[in-house]
C-alpha cells in the first residue's frame, strides 16, 4: 500500500470496489452523503415523527451554520444587579451612667445584724450561761450548714449527729473547764466521728472522716475560745470588745471597698475584694480598738488596742478568704440561707472564727487570763 491510496476517495456504504476512472469528488461521491442525511421518512399515525424529523433537521441546519445565532437557551445572560451595601451600624446610643449598688440587700443586712446583736449583748451581759448556749446552737448550725453543703455538691458525708453533739460539748467544755476541756472533748468529737461512720459501707469512708474531723476543728474547736474568754472576770467586757472590733473591721472593708476599691486583693478567690477593702478594715480595726481596749478591758491600753485592731483586720479578712475557698470549691454563693442578706450563719461566723484564738491569745499575753 502506498501513500496515494491514503487519499483516494471512497464511497460512503458502498462495500464494492471504488469506480474505475473516479477522478474527484463529484456527485458520486456527495450522494451517498446526501443519502445517509436524508430524513427518515414520516409514519402516518405517530405525531412525535414529525417533530423528531423537524428536531433533526434544526440540528443538521444548525451544525452546517455553526456562526449563526445562538438559540434561545443559549443567550447570554444580562448580570444580576449587585445588592446594595449593608448600612452602617449605628453607634449605639449612650446610657446614662449606673450608680453603683452594692451586693446585698442592705435593708435586710441591716436589719438582722441589729436583732442579732441585740440577743447577743442581752444575753453576754445578763447571763453567761445563756451566752454560752447561743454560741453551742449558732455552732450546730453551721455544723448542718457546712455538712450539707458538702453532701449536695460533692457527696462528702460527714456525720452530723456526733458533730453536733460533740461540738456543743466542745463549747460548754471550754467554759467550765478552760483550755483542757476544751482539748479534752475535742479528742472525744474526733473519735465518735471516726466510729461513727464504720456504721456505714466502707465506700467513701476516708473522705468522710477527713472532712468531719475539718469540721471538728473549723467550727466548734474555734469557737471555744470564745467561751474561754467568758470565763474572765471582764469576760463580757472581752467578748464584746472580739464581736465589736470583728464587726467594724468587716464595716470597713466593705464601705471602702464599695465606694474606693479598684485593685483585686485575691481575684481566683474573691472576686469582690479589694485592696482599699483591707485598708479600710484595717483603719476601721485599729480605730475601735485604741478606743475600746483602754475603756472596757481592766488595764488595757490604746496602743494595745491598735495591735488588737490589725490583727483582727487580718484575721477577719483571712477567715472570710478562706471560707470563700470553700465556697468557691463547692461552687455556691452562700452556705444557707436562714439569715436574709447575709446568707447562712456560717456565712456571718466564716470572720469570727479565726479571729476568736487571736484575740484570746493577745487578751492573755497584753493583760493576763484573767
Amino acid at each position: 500500500m502506498n501513500d496515494s491510496s491514503w487519499g483516494a476517495p471512497t464511497r460512503i456504504g458502498y462495500w464494492g470496489p471504488p469506480d474505475q476512472g473516479a477522478a474527484s469528488a463529484g456527485p458520486a461521491y456527495d450522494e451517498p452523503v446526501a443519502q445517509q442525511t436524508r430524513p427518515m421518512p414520516i409514519v402516518p399515525g405517530d405525531p412525535d415523527a414529525g417533530r423528531d424529523a423537524a428536531h433533526r433537521d434544526d440540528r443538521d441546519r444548525g451544525a452546517a451554520r455553526p456562526s449563526g445565532p445562538p438559540a434561545r437557551d443559549e443567550m447570554p445572560q444580562e448580570p444580576m444587579p449587585s445588592p446594595p451595601p449593608p448600612a452602617a451600624p449605628q453607634p449605639p446610643e449612650p446610657q446614662p451612667p449606673q450608680k453603683k449598688r452594692a451586693g446585698r440587700d442592705l435593708r435586710a443586712a441591716i436589719g438582722v445584724g441589729v436583732g442579732l446583736g441585740a440577743v447577743i449583748v442581752a444575753a453576754l451581759f445578763v447571763v453567761k450561761s445563756v451566752f454560752v448556749g447561743v454560741v453551742a446552737v449558732a455552732v450546730v448550725v453551721g455544723l448542718w450548714e457546712l455538712t450539707s453543703r458538702l453532701q449536695e455538691r460533692k457527696g462528702i458525708r460527714a456525720p452530723l449527729v456526733p458533730l453536733a453533739v460533740g461540738g456543743a460539748a466542745m463549747v460548754v467544755a471550754g467554759y467550765v473547764r478552760g483550755a483542757e476541756g476544751a482539748w479534752v472533748a475535742t479528742a472525744f468529737t474526733a473519735l465518735a466521728v471516726l466510729v461513727w461512720r464504720m456504721t456505714e459501707p466502707p465506700e467513701g469512708y476516708l473522705k468522710d472522716v477527713t472532712a468531719g474531723l475539718f469540721a471538728t476543728f473549723y467550727v466548734p474547736f474555734l469557737a471555744t475560745f470564745v467561751a474561754m474568754m467568758l470565763t474572765a472576770e471582764d469576760g463580757p467586757q472581752r467578748v464584746f470588745t472580739f464581736l465589736l472590733l470583728t464587726v467594724v473591721s468587716d464595716t470597713g472593708a466593705y464601705a471602702i471597698g464599695w465606694r474606693f476599691g479598684r485593685h483585686k486583693l485575691a481575684p481566683r478567690i474573691s472576686p469582690g475584694k479589694t485592696r482599699e477593702g483591707l485598708l479600710g478594715a484595717v483603719a476601721f480595726g485599729m480605730g475601735a480598738g485604741a478606743v475600746c481596749m483602754p475603756l472596757l478591758i481592766d488595764g488595757g491600753t490604746w496602743w494595745q488596742g491598735l495591735v488588737l485592731g490589725l490583727a483582727v483586720a487580718v484575721s477577719a479578712t483571712l477567715g472570710d478568704l478562706g471560707e470563700s475557698m470553700i465556697k468557691r470549691d463547692l461552687g455556691i454563693k452562700d452556705m444557707g440561707t436562714l439569715l436574709p442578706g447575709h446568707g447562712g450563719i456560717m456565712d456571718r461566723l466564716d470572720s469570727l472564727l479565726p479571729t476568736a484564738p487571736v484575740v484570746w491569745l493577745l487578751f492573755v499575753v497584753f493583760v493576763g487570763a484573767g
